[in-house]
């Protein structure tokens, strides 16, 4: 009996154990299923967050930067920086018609937005006319303005210059902005002031702050006119052909004009002949009149020789 017993024993040891280690088994498999869905979800957590700080880092930047556009994403490109440079031009251009191109000088310049400044013309010792004007035309404007001119007739001598005064515009601003700031100070010690002689000493200091403070307006005014317009200085010429064409072919007005001319040279040397010969004619004149006032009578008064003579005496002897 106590054999059976035993071995019945051992049998149910054995059927729990055998139990037990397939319930640990299960246990063990429903655990490591949970276990990756669980490490499946939080790499999904985890890329969901990754994605979020990229999106958080490229939005950082693009703020940082201020050039992302919002609408396309694309980044803008980054502004130019401010330069201020005066223009300035000297064109030497030959024409036939010098009239006519100065026309068209001023015509480029105004449909420009520019202005006509200082115009001259003459004429050489050959006839030829001559023309100077200078012109103030946008800087935006320049070239093709420049271009317009040199299509006038044949371009002799272009010199065409680019002064950089950005500096000069910064330095002249910011002098500008310490002046101001130096006489609202002046005149803050003013309205203190209680004393006199206080008063009368800020009002000299206040007096030569003001005058330094318009010195550099003025020069700040002058940069931005030079550097906002350039100049353009147009030199023409006729061509020879057409001041020959002039002289071989006068008009009937021409031909008047040069009679005319003749006229009044010849009466102008007359003058100047008369003029000339005017001081010697007076005194012959002078001495004429003496002459017979004077001389005449005594040399008609005057007795002849041969009645006037006495006979001569006789001498001895000549009888014989």
């Amino acid at each position: 009996m106590r054999a059976s017993s035993n071995s019945t024993h051992r049998t149910f040891q054995g059927l729990a154990g055998l139990l037990l280690a397939v319930a640990l088994a299960l246990t063990g498999c429903t655990d490591a299923g949970n276990g990756g869905s669980d490490s499946g979800d939080g790499d999904k957590a985890a890329g969901i967050q990754a994605d979020g700080d990229g999106k958080g880092a490229g939005g950082g930047r693009a703020d940082a930067s201020g050039e992302a556009d919002s609408s396309s994403g694309k980044r803008k490109p980054p502004a130019p920086t401010d330069t201020h440079i005066i223009r300035t031009a000297k064109l030497t251009v030959r024409v036939k018609d010098v009239p006519a191109a100065l026309e068209q000088a001023r015509e480029a310049a105004e449909d420009a937005g520019g202005l006509v400044g200082n115009e001259s013309t003459s004429r050489d010792g050959k006839g030829r006319e001559r023309s100077r004007i200078v012109l103030r035309v946008p800087q935006d404007a320049y070239d093709d303005v420049l271009t317009a001119l040199e299509g006038t007739g044949k371009l002799i001598d272009r010199d065409a210059k680019a002064q950089d005064v950005t500096d000069r515009v910064v330095d002249v601003e910011s002098r500008v902005t310490s002046q101001r700031a130096s006489v609202a100070r002046v005149r803050e010690l003013m309205d203190r002031a209680t004393k006199l002689s206080d008063v009368v000493a800020l009002e000299g200091e206040l007096s030569t702050r003001q005058a330094d403070l318009e010195a550099l307006l003025a020069q700040q005014a002058s940069l931005k006119d030079r550097t906002s317009m350039a100049t353009i200085t147009l030199s023409l010429t006729e061509s020879g052909a057409r001041a020959a064409a002039k002289d071989d072919d006068p008009s009937f007005g021409d031909a008047l004009g040069g009679g005319w001319d003749a006229f009044v040279t010849a009466l102008r040397w007359v003058a100047i002949v008369l003029a000339a010969v005017l001081p010697f004619a007076a005194v012959a004149a002078l001495l004429f009149a003496l002459w017979l006032r004077f001389i005449r009578p005594r040399l008609s008064r005057r007795p002849t020789p041969s009645a006037s003579a006495a006979p001569l005496p006789a001498r001895e002897g000549d009888d014989d």
